[in-house]
Order: structure tokens, then sequence, then C-alpha cells
């Protein structure tokens, strides 16, 4: 379970950070599907939270390091991205 730690916090941070934000709700859950691990109602926490190696992947290639940073950065990063989700995909090509 300690390995699910880091998913679970990223999923609690994400989660509080878009409630407040209903224009990234669309874009949030359609990331948050995308990256959830396949099959992931067969094993517990039983929440689709991506796959441990793809997070650690991802938090290393960001933060650098092992990966770790401040909560109130992570905050704070999530929403940034999501807004850059949602401005890249009304962009008209």
């Amino acid at each position: 379970m300690a390995e699910k730690s880091g998913a679970l916090r990223l999923f609690f941070a994400a989660t509080s950070a878009v409630a407040v934000r209903p224009k990234l709700w669309v874009v949030a859950l359609s990331t948050f599907c995308r990256m959830s691990r396949s099959r992931w109602w067969r094993q517990g926490p039983f929440l689709p939270l991506p796959a441990e190696d793809f997070l650690h992947f991802r938090m290393v290639t960001m933060y650098g390091s092992d990966g770790s940073m401040e909560k109130d950065r992570q905050t704070k990063d999530i929403v940034a991205w999501l807004e850059w989700c949602r401005m890249w995909r009304s962009v008209k090509l």
C-alpha cells in the first residue's frame, strides 16, 4: 500500500483542485480516464488510478530527481496543466 500512497495523494490533490473549478471538470475527467491503469477494478484500492510506474515516470520527468514535490506546488501544477489542456483542445488547427 505504500506504493499506492503517491497515486492516492495525487488523486485527492487533483480532485480537490478541480472540484472548485467547474470549467476544468470535463478536461479533468477525460484526462483522468486516459491515465487510469487497465482493469483498475480488479485490484485495490478499486479506484481508476494511474499505474505506479507511469506516475513515477511522469513525476520524475516533471520535477526531476526522485519526482517529489510540495503539495502546494503540485496543486498549482495540476490546475495549470489542465487549463493548458483545455485551451489546447479549443485551438482550431
